[in-house]
């Protein structure tokens, strides 16, 4: 674990790696999400069967939280969808570097003198510029997003103005800021 998790008791527990469409998540129980310091997302060091991971747990819309797996842990797991996996997870006080998606990359790297703005924001305003842009199906809309978020950073914005965490979610897995898939 990180020497940047916050002085807490580890928070320790079953579950069971499932898929949310194509998507590998895990859910946590409702004792383990009742531990965590935060009902919003939460940045956490955590361990899946012995793998450790940094990442953002996300709040279900219902009191609860669940863990999006990347891609490349799920390889490295090598679980399968209903499989028992045993987790840990620490919070940590500072939020851990997004994936910046190559769309947004691309106009970064285009646009004049913004490589030391974004650096200079702090990486929940990182994460929330992305989270932004991710949150919606349609193509032309992150299109416009990914415009808009380079003409605000240009004018001093250093967050998605309204951006609400709670609803602003992955469309793919939440809607309305609830995770799909619960009762």
């Amino acid at each position: 674990m990180s020497a940047d998790a916050a002085e807490t008791t580890t928070i320790t527990f079953p579950a069971i790696a499932e898929l949310l469409g194509d998507r590998p998540i895990l859910r946590l129980p409702q004792d383990a999400s009742d531990r965590l310091p935060s009902r919003g997302q939460v940045a956490v060091d955590g361990s899946i069967d012995g793998t450790d991971f940094t990442t953002v747990v996300e709040p279900d819309g219902r009191r609860g939280h669940w863990i999006s797996i990347e891609p490349d842990l799920w390889q490295r797991l090598g679980t399968s969808p209903g499989e028992a996996v045993e987790v840990s997870l620490n919070p940590r006080k500072e939020w851990p570097e997004v994936t910046v998606p190559e769309d947004l990359r691309a106009a970064l790297d285009a646009a004049v003198d913004l490589d030391e703005v974004w650096t200079s924001l702090t990486a929940m305003a990182r994460w929330e510029w992305v989270r932004w842009i991710r949150a919606t199906k349609s193509a032309d809309t992150r299109a416009r997003r990914v415009d808009v978020a380079i003409s605000k950073l240009e004018s001093g914005k250093r967050r998605p103005c309204c951006f609400d965490l709670s609803s602003c979610t992955d469309p793919e897995l939440s809607k309305s800021g609830k995770l799909l898939g619960l009762s």
